[in-house]
């Protein structure tokens, strides 16, 4: 692995259920994890949606971590990656030849 490629800082989000005042349980958003990562393009960018008579364009990164106890629990439901303001939902997981060395994460940008 090249460290000196890791050089975006992303925040890894973790969805916790909180209490209200009232006892209602609503689903938020909580900082977890904040690491250094490399952030490449997939490729798969070309995909493209129909959205209210406009075409868009799917924004794809490959997010590559330093393999620790904090990311080894991450997964693709209860967690999220957030660059420079921007929210990307994980959509897969690959372990790099299961060495415990990197994790890359495939992930998707959401809209708000």
């Amino acid at each position: 692995m090249n460290i000196a490629g890791l050089r975006v800082r992303i925040t890894i989000q973790k969805n916790t259920t909180v209490t209200d005042q009232y006892g209602n349980h609503t689903s938020a958003w909580t900082d977890y994890f904040s690491c250094w990562a490399t952030a490449v393009s997939s490729g798969k960018s070309a995909e493209e949606t129909q959205n209210a008579a406009t075409t868009q364009e799917a924004d794809r990164l490959d997010f590559t971590l330093r393999w620790s106890s904090e990311t080894a629990a991450v997964d693709s439901k209860h967690y999220r990656f957030l660059l420079d303001g921007r929210i990307y939902n994980i959509l897969s997981i690959d372990e790099m030849g299961f060495r415990h060395n990197s994790w890359k994460f495939h992930t998707g940008l959401t809209e708000r």
